[in-house]
């Protein structure tokens, strides 16, 4: 049974972008890492940043550009669902604008972020050192201006709690029919246009063929014997 469920992971791995698989280690589907969600939570977005966090948990949990983190016991994890499975993510390969997340969004904040201003970034050059200091300088330093519109958050999962949540085999199929139906919502308006335009083309056919007739009714009306008497 390990070894299916260690070739999944590496599948789940292989689909992150490039930048996070570096990065990724991996965990098995099921695997606790001491958080328990039984419902989509609540998310609210980070002010001026692409992220979203859960103030009712009593964790460090966020969301951002269709993922969800967590930070817990000194390691990332990240997953494409509210409730896992989860996947381990080492710091050189997690995202900026998470990375980001000021001290006040954690809810369950570790040890050593005491005495760390709450409106400030966390300090990870400080706790990670040098070395992961100089592999992603410049985390710490962006405009306004250069921060990117949230990705929208995956309301669809709210339809499946605890009692409903899908399998870790299920969640892919799951996701790619969510975005084929956010296609055709996305293309509605085009066809309902094409629609009223093929509508009106036919009435206007319509009143031509009427009017075709009603011309050549008239001429039959003119020859009529009984018209001449």
């Amino acid at each position: 049974m390990r070894k299916p469920l260690v070739v999944l992971s590496l599948l789940l791995a292989s689909a992150l972008p490039p930048a996070l698989a570096v990065g990724i280690e991996v965990s098995l589907p099921g695997v606790s890492i001491g958080i328990d969600v039984p419902a989509y939570p609540r998310l609210l977005r980070v002010p001026n940043l692409p992220a979203y966090y859960a103030p009712d948990l009593g964790s460090n949990y966020f969301f951002h550009d269709g993922l969800y983190w967590v930070y817990e016991r000194d390691r990332w994890y990240t997953s494409d669902w509210y409730n896992g499975p989860w996947r381990t993510v080492g710091p050189e390969a997690v995202p900026l604008f998470v990375l980001r997340i000021p001290v006040r969004y954690y809810r369950s904040p570790p040890a050593y972020f005491r005495g760390w201003r709450p409106d400030a970034v966390p300090r990870w050059g400080e706790h990670w050192g040098p070395d992961w200091q100089q592999q992603r300088s410049g985390w710490d330093r962006w405009s306004p201006r250069t921060v990117p519109a949230p990705a929208p958050l995956p309301a669809y999962q709210r339809a499946y709690p605890a009692a409903r949540y899908p399998t870790p085999e299920r969640q892919p199929q799951l996701r790619q029919e969510q975005r084929r139906d956010d296609r055709m919502i996305d293309h509605g308006d085009d066809r309902r246009d094409d629609g009223k335009n093929d509508r009106k083309t036919d009435r206007k056919d319509d009143r031509k063929d009427d009017r075709k007739t009603d011309r050549k009714d008239g001429r039959n009306d003119d020859r009529s014997p009984e018209r001449h008497r």
